[in-house]
């Protein structure tokens, strides 16, 4: 709940600017003329409408651009405490796929909260979040008991 939230907060926080932004924008549309002869009239200042629908384009794109910063950032957090992941680890062959498997990029939370694991090419729908337990030293710990061995 608290990653869906901090994702919500990231974006409120950059709607907030670019909706100043938009409304400055709006501001440098003309004013549609008056009268009968409206229409010719507007087909003459044609100039400052089509500059004003350039902005609004470029303003689009600050928000699709700023979207996409959010979201990338976000899918590389921890789901539990939302610190950044770390320490990227390659795993997989693209010349020994049989053997290794595919190449992957594996990620982890340095409190050890759970690993990210994605393709190679990393696309957004196949990375695929791991938790761990709560005592990370049971899971590290895990094959010095399978062989007997007190540690």
């Amino acid at each position: 709940m608290r990653y869906w939230a901090y994702l919500a907060g990231k974006v409120v926080v950059a709607a907030a600017p670019l909706y100043g932004l938009l409304k400055l924008v709006l501001k440098t549309f003309p004013k549609p003329p008056q009268g009968a002869d409206s229409d010719w009239s507007r087909l003459h200042s044609l100039g400052p409408e089509l500059l004003a629908y350039v902005y609004v384009m470029v303003w689009f794109l600050l928000c699709a651009g700023a979207l996409y910063a959010i979201v990338w950032d976000q899918r590389r957090r921890c789901r539990v405490c939302l610190r950044r992941l770390r320490m990227p680890i390659e795993t997989g062959s693209r010349g020994f796929m049989l053997q290794f498997g595919q190449p992957r990029i594996e990620t982890i939370c340095v409190y050890g909260h759970g690993t990210l694991s994605e393709d190679e090419a990393r696309s957004m729908t196949d990375a695929e979040w791991t938790p761990h337990p709560d005592d990370i030293w049971e899971t590290l710990c895990a094959p010095s008991k399978d062989t007997g061995q007190e540690p």
